[in-house]
């Protein structure tokens, strides 16, 4: 065959979801300065995470997030055989993110978010906006999986514990973090011109002002996550990240949090949703893809 006869093969549906979710993982764990989370900087609060291990970690699961979508196709509706198949696909995915990583935790939590709006999305592809998506995402979260395992994860005893919302009512609740802080602060700051990176993170900035994050919860405690809602507020009232006012209080906040060992792992992963569910509904899941 001629060389110039050779063509791209389209993507699939799949292939395209589960480029954006890593694309999203990615895009997450690049943004700078991040308080107190792993980024272009450093660590952050962290002592067994760098941005190398992030970045093969979210390119480790892009098989599980096709396997997912790829399931949603087949099954064709929110029910329980869907539910218990991404329920292993996402086990399987955490298993192979675990052998990357040495055994470090680096996106459990984002499996289970992105996981769920992957095969959301899936479902019905030309309902692509994040109510849509996010509303059947939490239909599936809200189903039971036989197959899950019992004990309880460190976020999900800390939820209990503190009588906060963890991950899993997150997403049974259809990502409220999200849909009401998330995404209306990414393209508030982008109408005011701030720049697509001080957008982003003035979303992270948003989703940290409510979100009872376990992650800093489980490390820091209710100081950790007093200083964390209210030292987010400060900074978005300062002016947000694109302000020379608001930079100045991003600073000290990531200096404060990194102090009491509390980094915001919660709200990175429901950031790395709010830029999954941008993407789907600015671009479209269906370019490129059959």
């Amino acid at each position: 065959m001629h060389a110039f006869n050779l063509q791209a093969k389209p993507l699939s549906l799949a292939d395209r979801l589960a480029d954006l979710a890593v694309d999203a993982l990615i895009d997450e764990a690049d943004l700078s300065p991040k308080p107190a989370l792993v980024d272009r900087r450093g660590n952050g609060a962290h002592t067994d995470l760098h941005l190398g291990l992030m970045h093969a970690s979210a390119l480790s699961l892009w098989p599980a997030f096709k396997e997912m979508a790829e399931a949603a196709v087949e099954v064709g509706e929110v029910d329980s055989t869907l539910r218990e198949a991404i329920g292993r696909i996402g086990r399987e995915g955490e298993q192979a993110m675990l052998t990357t990583t040495n055994g470090v935790n680096t996106h459990r939590g984002a499996i289970w978010a992105l996981g769920l709006l992957v095969t959301a999305a899936a479902l019905e592809p030309q309902s692509s906006s994040a109510n849509a998506v996010t509303l059947r995402a939490a239909r599936l979260a809200l189903l039971d999986d036989r197959y899950a395992p019992k004990p309880l994860s460190h976020g999900a005893q800390v939820a209990l514990r503190y009588g906060a919302r963890g991950a899993r009512e997150e997403a049974q609740l259809g990502f409220p973090s999200v849909l009401q802080r998330g995404l209306p602060q990414l393209k508030r700051s982008r109408a005011n011109a701030s720049g697509e990176q001080n957008a982003r993170l003035d979303a992270l900035l948003a989703i940290m002002t409510n979100l009872a994050d376990t992650c800093v919860l489980y490390r820091a405690g209710e100081e950790g996550l007093h200083a964390m809602q209210s030292g987010a507020q400060t900074v978005l009232d300062a002016g947000g990240s694109a302000s020379l006012r608001g930079r100045r209080r991003l600073h000290e906040l990531d200096q404060q949090l990194i102090a009491l060992n509390a980094s915001p792992g919660g709200a990175a992963d429901l950031l790395a949703a709010t830029l999954l569910l941008d993407r789907i509904e600015r671009d479209g899941i269906l370019q490129g893809a059959f």
